[in-house]
């Protein structure tokens, strides 16, 4: 056998101990206008077998999701990546519904190869056609989530991610980038601007090793919620250097025996309705084509 012949790059199909990237949790005031702006303007899936009631929302969007439970509005300090197949007719989704958001925070432009839009609350998202490059195969999800931190902070949290979660993590620049699932990432870019006071909004992740990161986190007293025993929560993001605290974002945390794990999600195709409907067009595939 000849040792010295390597084909092919083998890291390229590691998967770290995070394995999935689930949803993002920010609270919104009106349903209504939450349908208007994920639903008929981005052109997503509201989840039709889960929270279909008027006190939430859970959004599709290829294997991840948003969960939008009614109250006060929360923001997050940062941009929600999202790959979508047709940018032209995202645009023409979001221009119908400009009328019935004005008023809001509400608003979209096109600034090169992406669509930045902004949710009638202030939530922020950037909007990318499929491009295997940078996304993998991905053709409807969410590759990124890209939070601000504070300047000098981006080292901090890539030592947090890869001694407390156990997880690769990169330090680019000032951006600590963590790999998650098969094509997901969470970003953490430093900022000098200013940012709103942390308002309560979570994200979720899935880990393959469990109970490590649970008691590293719980010996340094950062575990918040005992949910059940296939999840749990904490709030800080600490520098395992010296144990000062670097950002807060609460982190909802599961096993993969959650009943949840990897469940497949419902994604619909904006572009059938009612007069150009042809039987068997209704589904949107998150994967590109071979």
């Amino acid at each position: 056998m000849d040792t010295h012949h390597h084909p092919h790059d083998r890291t390229t199909q590691d998967v770290g101990n995070l394995v999935e990237f689930g949803h993002v949790n920010t609270r919104v005031p009106d349903q209504r206008l939450a349908t208007l702006f994920y639903v008929a303007g981005l052109g997503l899936t509201r989840d039709p077998y889960l929270m279909t009631s008027t006190d939430n929302m859970w959004i599709n969007a290829g294997r991840c999701q948003f969960h939008l439970p009614t109250g006060a509005a929360q923001v997050l300090r940062g941009v929600v990546g999202l790959v979508m197949p047709d940018l032209d007719a995202l645009e023409r989704r979001l221009t119908r519904v400009r009328t019935q958001l004005a008023g809001s925070l509400f608003d979209f432009f096109r600034a090169g190869d992406a669509i930045e839009a902004t949710s009638p609350w202030g939530n922020r998202l950037r909007i990318h056609a499929p491009d295997p490059a940078r996304f993998r195969d991905t053709a409807l999800g969410m590759p990124y989530v890209e939070l601000a931190c504070p300047p000098g902070s981006a080292a901090g949290i890539t030592r947090f991610y890869r001694e407390v979660l156990g997880t690769p993590a990169h330090l680019k620049g000032s951006v600590a980038r963590i790999p998650v699932g098969l094509a997901e990432e969470l970003r953490y870019a430093e900022t000098a601007a200013a940012q709103e006071p942390y308002d309560g909004n979570h994200i979720q992740v899935t880990l393959a090793d469990f109970s490590g990161p649970y008691r590293r986190l719980l010996e340094r007293g950062l575990i918040s919620e005992e949910s059940d025993e296939s999840q749990f929560r904490f709030l800080d993001i600490v520098d395992p250097a010296d144990g000062r605290t670097l950002l807060r974002v609460e982190h909802e945390v599961r096993s993969m025996r959650h009943p949840m794990f990897a469940r497949p999600l419902v994604n619909r195709n904006p572009d059938i309705n009612n007069r150009n409907y042809v039987p068997g067009a209704e589904t949107a595939a998150w994967a590109l084509q071979p």
